[in-house]
């Protein structure tokens, strides 16, 4: 593979940090590897610098932050993760990988069909499938559902807290009745 790639512009998911807390640097890494539109939160500004990053956008910034050139400063009425995704969707951003250090994925339900969310927390990835919901993970890799009385999951066994764990690796699969379910996975 050429180590020369063309991204576009909102190709790839932007990418904004809430929270960092003890996120783990080398998903960090993952998830900035075709430089996405980063976007940080004013509290979590300085610490995004000295990670040596660079910044696109600051979410609600505090008045003495420092800012780093060609850096917009967007003010958001809700001082959370929604009125970031409201202002990615208006820019027409297809996906969005959010870190946080509260898994708030439901928080997020109205926004399922107009952008493609994945929330990222110091243990979890969560994001809402569709029924029918299908994908290879090896042995013993969990899952965490939301609660649902009608799922029905294939090659996978409920465990006494309520987890699914994948019993063989391979394909497992999700059906259910909903429009859509929020799963988590252990990272």
């Amino acid at each position: 593979m050429s180590s020369h790639h063309i991204v576009r512009e909102k190709q790839e998911p932007a990418l904004y940090i809430h929270k960092l807390a003890n996120f783990d640097e080398e998903y960090l890494g993952q998830l900035l590897e075709w430089s996405p539109t980063l976007l940080v939160h004013g509290s979590e500004y300085e610490k995004i610098l000295s990670l040596g990053l660079k910044v696109d956008i600051i979410i609600n910034p505090s008045d003495q932050a420092h800012i780093q050139e060609n850096s917009k400063l967007i003010d958001t009425e809700a001082d959370g993760i929604v009125g970031v995704v409201d202002f990615l969707i208006s820019e027409k951003y297809p996906a969005v990988n959010i870190i946080s250090d509260v898994n708030g994925i439901a928080q997020l339900e109205r926004f399922v069909s107009s952008i493609d969310i994945v929330l990222f927390t110091e243990f979890y990835k969560s994001y809402p499938v569709k029924t029918g919901f299908s994908v290879w993970k090896a042995k013993d890799s969990i899952f965490r559902l939301e609660a649902a009385s009608d799922i029905k999951a294939i090659n996978l066994n409920i465990l006494d807290n309520g987890d699914y764990q994948v019993v063989s690796d391979g394909f497992v699969e999700f059906t259910f009745s909903s429009s859509y379910l929020f799963i988590s996975e252990l990272l």
